[in-house]
């Protein structure tokens, strides 16, 4: 894995993520030096909430069907309630978040985020940790369900609510200097 500095990380999301879940780790990360590309379904501003109010917008770089992810680090989902339930019904988003975590490259996933890990079918035996309303689905889909701001387990971080996105992004960046990718089969 490369440095944070030299890191190029991918943030997919899509209208109703929750503000803080992308602004967050996105200036945290670029702040460290790391390049920050955001895609989504379209080209169009996708609108963020604030809990449930309408909050910032912000225009995706480019749009899934152009995601590959021999060009990223790591892949980055932020929550918010329609944001990953819109994705997870986009085959192209759970294509590239199945591809992620087969590379062994960090996914980080938010809140309502790992919703997005659940309909990949990659949480099956691992420790992850959501927001509360979504921790059947990841039991339900094999997960051993933890509450703490940031849970790892192999190449997957997962956390529970925007108060967490510090500790999130931290562990993402840790992943990124520490973390040694598997070797091609």
């Amino acid at each position: 894995m490369p440095r944070v500095t030299e890191a190029k990380v991918l943030i997919v999301a899509t209208d109703g993520f929750e503000e803080s879940e992308l602004f967050g780790p996105r200036e945290i990360l670029q702040q460290a030096g790391a390049e920050v590309v955001l895609a989504s379904p379209g080209r169009a501003p996708i609108q963020a909430t604030v809990h449930d109010d309408p909050g910032k917008t912000i225009r995706p770089d480019m749009i899934l069907d152009d995601v590959r992810e021999d060009d990223f680090d790591a892949l980055v989902l932020p929550g918010g309630v329609r944001n990953p339930d819109q994705l997870r019904m986009n085959a192209r988003a759970v294509q590239i978040v199945r591809d992620f975590v087969a590379s062994g490259k960090p996914v980080a996933a938010i809140c309502h985020g790992p919703w997005l890990l659940v309909e990949a079918d990659v949480v099956r035996g691992k420790t992850v940790t959501s927001w509360p309303s979504i921790r059947t689905d990841l039991r339900n889909a094999g997960a051993d369900v933890v509450d703490k701001p940031a849970a790892v387990d192999g190449n997957l971080i997962t956390s529970r609510n925007p108060d967490d996105v510090a500790a999130f992004t931290h562990a993402l960046m840790e992943m990124l200097e520490n973390v040694q990718a598997p070797a091609p089969a």
